[in-house]
């Protein structure tokens, strides 16, 4: 009796033995498995660093080149308004010009032609008041400058 018992135990402690055996070679496939993906995760990381540094160059390099479009757009405004401040001047001068030729155009027809055309003023009036009126200024100039 005492020969089963001790068997008993003795196969016992076997099956145990074997039970950690396999065991642990199942916990080392894991452990190889789990620095295989270590490696793997490293070089996700390495490729992740130098995307990221290439992202970071990719953008100071657009920021450069914003600084340098916003640089450009910023003259390009400021002509732009000179330009527009320029024909705005010129075109009021030149309605205040185009006015007073109108009113010496005006003031050279006869009274009964205004009762027939009071709504437009004779082109060739008006030629002929431009001209009169440049030949006015080249005289002022001519006696200015003598």
């Amino acid at each position: 009796m005492t020969n089963v018992l001790g068997m008993t135990i003795e196969s016992l402690v076997a099956i145990l033995l074997l039970l950690t055996i396999l065991y642990c070679v199942r916990l080392n496939n894991g452990l190889k498995q789990l620095k295989a993906d270590e490696r793997t995760m490293k070089g996700t990381i390495a490729e992740l660093v130098t995307a990221t540094a290439n992202a970071e160059r990719a953008i100071a390099g657009l920021k450069a080149t914003l600084s340098e479009c916003d640089k450009g757009l910023d003259g390009r405004l400021k002509n732009a308004e000179r330009l527009s401040n320029d024909l705005a001047r010129q075109l009021e001068a030149g309605g205040a010009i185009l006015s007073r030729l109108m009113q010496i155009a005006g003031a050279t027809r006869k009274p009964a032609e205004d009762a027939e055309k009071p709504a437009a003023p004779d082109a060739k009036a008006v030629v002929a008041a431009a001209q009169a009126f440049a030949e006015r200024a080249r005289k002022r100039a001519g006696g200015l400058a003598a």
